[in-house]
């Protein structure tokens, strides 16, 4: 049985699509079989894997029109993709009117998630409808966090939410871990929010942190991981270990 996994942060900017791509793509490579589900309207997952966000069937009409997953999952090297696009956004207002409005990519995403290893979810950075949605079908959550001086009130705010989604319509929900992004070793600013995150959170924290790495970024206007686009820079190697810490955790708790 295939693994949910939402990564979700309500604050933009803190590297979640950056993170959602480039896990995809070095679990993959790694041999785990993944769908790489783009809940966010801006669809840039969706791009980032070489996808164009323009496909027809998209995850819009995954949800609303009852097209079955398996017409608009694109196949690429580096995963699975069900693609979004700005379509996605209207979503957001026309799931409000149905019913069990909050469970409707649970229900999606529950009869294919056996034929994959994980299917990781991009959510948008905002609480809405879309990313209530994501985070009422994940099994946990991956907290993408930016190492900088908001990064613990931000992270305080989604945990209030994640405890009250938990509480409320997703019981089994659990974190999957917090994962440090755009960290800059040569900053004591950096190594204290780290600190800080690995007092408050513990071994929830990813021993692996992200750097700031201005390959990470370019990547994307290519449509290709960072393991493709520069495979020796210091944001691959850092998404390579990740995939690895990530499949050692999920393993060791299977075995357990």
């Amino acid at each position: 049985m295939g693994k949910i996994v939402a990564i979700a942060n309500q604050k933009g900017g803190v590297g979640k699509t950056t993170t959602c791509v480039n896990l995809c793509a070095a679990l993959t490579e790694s041999g785990a079989k993944v769908l790489l589900c783009d809940m966010d309207p801006q669809g840039n997952a969706t791009s980032g894997l070489g996808v164009d966000r323009n496909a027809n069937p998209s995850i819009y009409d995954v949800l609303i029109s009852d097209i079955l997953p398996a017409d608009a999952i694109v196949q690429t090297q580096f995963g699975d993709v069900l693609p979004s696009n700005k379509i996605l956004s209207g979503a957001a207002v026309e799931l409000v009117n149905m019913p069990n409005r909050e469970f409707v990519l649970k229900n999606v995403l529950n009869p294919i998630k056996q034929l994959y290893d994980y299917v990781l979810i991009d959510c948008p950075p905002s609480l809405e409808m879309l990313t209530l949605n994501s985070l009422c079908a994940a099994d946990t959550v991956l907290i993408p966090v930016q190492c900088e001086y908001f990064a613990l009130e931000g992270l305080s705010n989604l945990m209030t939410t994640l405890r009250m989604i938990k509480k409320s319509l997703n019981p089994s929900l659990e974190i999957e871990g917090v994962l440090l992004t755009m960290f800059d070793a040569r900053t004591n600013f950096s190594s204290q929010v780290a600190a800080e995150i690995k007092k408050f959170l513990g071994d929830k924290t990813y021993k692996i942190a992200i750097p700031r790495n201005v390959r990470l970024s370019e990547a994307p206007s290519h449509g290709v991981p960072i393991t493709v686009y520069d495979r020796h820079s210091r944001g691959s190697l850092a998404y390579i270990e990740l995939a690895k810490e990530f499949r050692r955790q999920n393993t060791a708790a299977r075995r357990g």
